[in-house]
């Protein structure tokens, strides 16, 4: 077993111990559906900004008939708090009006699938297959996962893409979805993009970016 296979085991056995109960998506949702529309509209925003205003926004537009029939200013009003919220809306009503045309109202259950649908990447589409399907077909990186990473020495890049593929190929494909969770959740609590709290952080000891220099190295 390669270094980084041994030390993404240790990292995941540590962080479920720490972080078991945030292993899922924080967006508020009831069916895949909503899922995807909140996932889209979480782009450059936070989760519990999203959270907000979609509840509201699902009583009016139940599912993707009810999006589709709509046109993206009647968005407005439900999602104008968020950034770029004129792009999400006319993504969301694109994105209903393929699944109502070409997929009967269901979401697919592929990458190749769900990437075809406006606003939808590849983050967003390993979001709603993991916590809407329980399918691991990549790791959504997102930029908690960026800086952790990269940190914990399993990348050097910034490249979304190249860090998903670093990822997945040192981690057991049932561990995908987790990985993203509890790296998202390290992210939140301690690693931060613009501060470490190292000293309150549970990999502190074999983590190359710490500041107590204390770093073990993991057999």
């Amino acid at each position: 077993m390669q270094s980084n296979e041994r030390l993404i085991k240790t990292l995941l056995k540590r962080l479920k111990t720490r972080y078991r109960k945030e292993m899922h998506t924080s967006l508020n949702h009831e069916t895949p559906l909503q899922l995807l529309v909140a996932t889209i509209l979480s782009a450059q925003s936070q989760d519990t900004q999203v959270n907000k205003i979609t509840g509201r926004m699902f009583r009016r537009f139940p599912d993707a008939k009810a999006f589709a029939e709509a046109s993206p200013h009647e968005l407005y009003p439900y999602i104008k708090t968020l950034g770029l919220y004129r792009g999400k809306a006319k993504n969301i009503v694109g994105a209903a009006r393929m699944l109502s045309y070409e997929f009967n109202g269901v979401i697919p259950r592929s990458i190749e699938e769900l990437t075809r649908l406006p606003g939808v990447g590849r983050k967003t589409a390993n979001v709603v297959l993991s916590n809407a399907f329980g399918i691991n077909q990549g790791i959504a990186i997102d930029t908690h996962c960026v800086t952790v990473s990269n940190r914990l020495g399993l990348v050097h890049t910034k490249d979304p893409e190249k860090i998903e593929g670093a990822i997945m190929r040192i981690t057991p494909m049932g561990e995908w979805g987790n990985v993203s969770h509890l790296f998202i959740a390290l992210g939140r609590d301690v690693c931060t993009a613009r501060t470490k709290h190292c000293d309150r952080c549970v990999l502190n000891d074999i983590c190359p970016s710490s500041y107590l220099k204390t770093v073990k190295v993991v057999k």
